[in-house]
C-alpha cells in the first residue's frame, strides 16, 4: 500500500502537470511512464556494473555506451542517477535534447527495453515541473515491487477518474473477481486482445505470485512466467507504453505486449495458442467487412464488434482453453442471426460455464451499459451441460455516477481481509460469487431459480433459442394473498359497526 505522503506527492506533480498545460491524463501518465524507464535503465546498468566489480570482469550489458551521442553529450551523463542531480535547466536541457534521442535511437536499433519507445516526445512544458517530477520519483524506493506496483495502479487511477479516457480502465475489482474465478495456473500462457492498460495481465501475474510461489525456484516455469506466460495486443502506441511499462513495475521482466488491431488482423500465427483469455474488449459498434480479419467472419458473419470479438477469443483459445470476458448484454439476448449463431456455437460446440451479471453501474460515470461476463472453456465437441447464472447486485461501491466506496477497505473486493455479515453481502456480493462459483457443479444445481444464483440445463437454453439473459430464466415468487372465510371478514365488519354506533351514543350524551 502507498503512504498517504507519496499519494500526496503524486498528487501535487499531477496538479503541477495540470497548471503547466498538460490536461490529458494519458499524457501525464506517459511522461511519467518515461522517466520511471530511464530510470529503470540506469538500475539495470548499476546492478551490471556491480556483479561486474565483484567477480571482476568486464560489464557483460551496457545500456549506456562508453562515450558520447551524435550531440556532443557524455552517455554517461543520460544516466537518471546524473541528470536527477543537476540545476533544473541543465536537467531539461540533456533530458530533452538527449536522453529522448537516446531512448529514440534505441528502438530503432531494436532493443526489447525500447520497443515501445518509437516516436517518444518529450513535452513536459518547464524545468521546473521536470525537477519537480524527477524528485518525486526519486523518493519512492522503486526497488520493492509492490511500491512501484502500487504507484503505477494509483496513476493508472486517475485516468480512469478522467472522464472520456475511462473506456481504457476496468475496475479493479471486477478483473480481480474474473483472475479469482478462472485462477491462473503456472503453464498457463495468458492473453488479453485489448489488453490497454495491461490490468488483466497483471491481476494474473499477482495471483500467481500469491498462490504458486514455489514457481520462481523452478527454473523452467521462472522463465515461462517472464517471457512466456503473458501475451496482450492494442493498437494504440501509448496504450502498449503505459501497459508494457505496468507489467514491468509489477515484475514481468518480458511480457509480449504488442501493436495488433485485433479485429483486422489475421490471426494464423495466434490460433489455438493461448489456455487462458481474460477481456474487456472495446465494444464500438460496426466495423467494415473489408477492415475485418476473414478468419473471424469464417466463425460469424457480421460487422458488430462485440460478436466479431467473441470469435476471435474461440480463435485464439487452444482445446480445453477457457475464457473470461466482459460482453454488453447484447450479445446475451439480441436476436439476429449473428447474436442467435455465437451463442450456440458456445452451448453446443464449446462449453458454456457460466454468465455474470453485473449491475449497470460497473461503469459508470463513462457508461451505464448492462454488461455480463461470460466464461466459457473451448472444447471444439461440446460439453455443456448446465450453465450457471448468478445476479450480481452489488459490488460494494455505490452504483451511481460517484462510485463511492459502501464499505471498508477489509471488506471490500471477492477476497475481503475479513469475513463478510449479511448486512455487508447486501453491499458487496463478489465474495458469494466466488464462493458460490466452487459449489456450481454441486448444491448450487439444487438452488430455484428465484434465487441470486442457479443453473439452467442445456437443454433449456436451446428450448429458449439460445437466449443466455438471467431474466429469461429467473422464476418470479408471489407473495400468497391472506384468503380470510367471508363469515369471519362479516363478523369483524359488524362488531365495527357496533363499535362506531356506541361511540356515535356516547357523544350524544355528553352533548
Amino acid at each position: 500500500m502507498l503512504t498517504g505522503e507519496i499519494r500526496s506527492k503524486v498528487d501535487q506533480v499531477w496538479n503541477a502537470f495540470w497548471a503547466g498545460g498538460i490536461a490529458n491524463p494519458l499524457e501525464v501518465i506517459e511522461q511519467i511512464t518515461y522517466l520511471l524507464f530511464m530510470r529503470g535503465l540506469d538500475d539495470i546498468q548499476t546492478r551490471e556494473e556491480a556483479k561486474a566489480a565483484l567477480f571482476e570482469q568486464p560489464v557483460e550489458r551496457r545500456i549506456f555506451p562508453e562515450g558520447g551521442d551524435a550531440r556532443g553529450m557524455a552517455y554517461e551523463r543520460l544516466r537518471w542517477s546524473r541528470f536527477r542531480h543537476e540545476d533544473p535547466a541543465t536537467m531539461f536541457t540533456i533530458v530533452g535534447e538527449h536522453v529522448f534521442p537516446f531512448l529514440r535511437e534505441m528502438a530503432e536499433d531494436g532493443s526489447s527495453h525500447a520497443e515501445h519507445m518509437k516516436g517518444a516526445r518529450f513535452t513536459i512544458p518547464t524545468p521546473g515541473l521536470l525537477a519537480k517530477v524527477v524528485d518525486m520519483l526519486a523518493d519512492i524506493p522503486l526497488e520493492d515491487r509492490d511500491t512501484k506496483g502500487d504507484l503505477y495502479e494509483y496513476m493508472l487511477g486517475k485516468i480512469a477518474s478522467a472522464g472520456m479516457n475511462g473506456q481504457f480502465r476496468t475496475p479493479r475489482h471486477i478483473i480481480k473477481l474474473m483472475v479469482e474465478l478462472m485462477a491462473p495456473a503456472p503453464k498457463d500462457v495468458i492473453c488479453d486482445p485489448a489488453s490497454g492498460t495491461c490490468g488483466f495481465l497483471v491481476a494474473a501475474g499477482e495471483h500467481l505470485r500469491e498462490h504458486h510461489k514455489g514457481l520462481f525456484r523452478d527454473a523452467e516455469l521462472n522463465k515461462h512466467f517472464h517471457h512466456g506466460m503473458f501475451h496482450g495486443y492494442d493498437f494504440d502506441n501509448t496504450m502498449l507504453r503505459i501497459g508494457s511499462m505496468n507489467m514491468q513495475l509489477h515484475g514481468v521482466e518480458g511480457a509480449d505486449i504488442r501493436y495488433r488491431d485485433s479485429l483486422s488482423t489475421g490471426h494464423a500465427d495466434d490460433a489455438d495458442k493461448y489456455s487462458l483469455v481474460l477481456a474487456n474488449p472495446p465494444f464500438a459498434g460496426s466495423l467494415d467487412y473489408e477492415t475485418t480479419a476473414a478468419d473471424l467472419l469464417s466463425i460469424v458473419k457480421t460487422k458488430k464488434t462485440e460478436l466479431l470479438f467473441m470469435a476471435l477469443f474461440l480463435k485464439l483459445l487452444k482445446p480445453g482453453g477457457r475464457a473470461a470476458v466482459i460482453v454488453p448484454d447484447g450479445v446475451l439476448f439480441g436476436s439476429s442471426t449473428a447474436h442467435k449463431a455465437i451463442r450456440k456455437m458456445l452451448v453446443e460446440d464449446h462449453k458454456l460455464d457460466a454468465i455474470v451479471k453485473l449491475p449497470s453501474g460497473v461503469f459508470k460515470p463513462y457508461a451505464g451499459v448492462s454488461t455480463a461476463i461470460v466464461f466459457f472453456t473451448k472444447t471444439n465437441s461440446g460439453g455443456t451441460d448446465h450453465v450457471w447464472f448468478y445476479d450480481v447486485q452489488a459490488d460494494g461501491m455505490s452504483l451511481d455516477d460517484k462510485r463511492q466506496m459502501l464499505v471498508p477497505v477489509e471488506k471490500f473486493g471477492p477476497v475481503p481481509q475479513v469475513p463478510l455479515s449479511a448486512e455487508d453481502h447486501a453491499k458487496n456480493n463478489l465474495p458469494d460469487v466466488l464462493s458460490r462459483w466452487k459449489k456450481r457443479a454441486g448444491t448450487e444445481r439444487d438452488n430455484s431459480r428465484t434465487g441470486q444464483s442457479f443453473t439452467v440445463s442445456r437443454e433449456d437454453i436451446a428450448a429458449a433459442d439460445y437466449d443466455l439473459s438471467l431474466n429469461r430464466y429467473r422464476e418470479v415468487t408471489h407473495e400468497a394473498a391472506d384468503h380470510r372465510a367471508p363469515k369471519e371478514i362479516i363478523t369483524e365488519l359488524l362488531a365495527l359497526e357496533d363499535g362506531i354506533a356506541m361511540g356515535l351514543k356516547e357523544l350524544e350524551a355528553m352533548l
